[in-house]
């Protein structure tokens, strides 16, 4: 994990809702489960969405260059 995914787990609290934002469809449930995990993130997108992993990648890489650049 790098140091980005290291502080999104550190603060997964403030990070659900920005998850939510982006992927409406993961339930509450599946946020506590992910508990800011990058891999567990990807296997709910998939599951929720039905999305191949490649796409799911994508988008979490795109998410993710919002964070880096901050």
């Amino acid at each position: 994990m790098d140091g980005l995914w290291d502080r999104i787990a550190g603060k997964w609290q403030q990070f659900k809702g920005d998850v939510r934002a982006k992927w409406g469809d993961l339930t509450d449930d599946d946020l506590e489960q992910i508990q800011g995990n990058r891999e567990k993130l990807a296997g709910k997108i998939r599951e929720r969405y039905g999305m191949a992993k490649d796409d799911v990648d994508r988008e979490i890489d795109e998410w993710e260059h919002a964070y880096r650049e901050n």
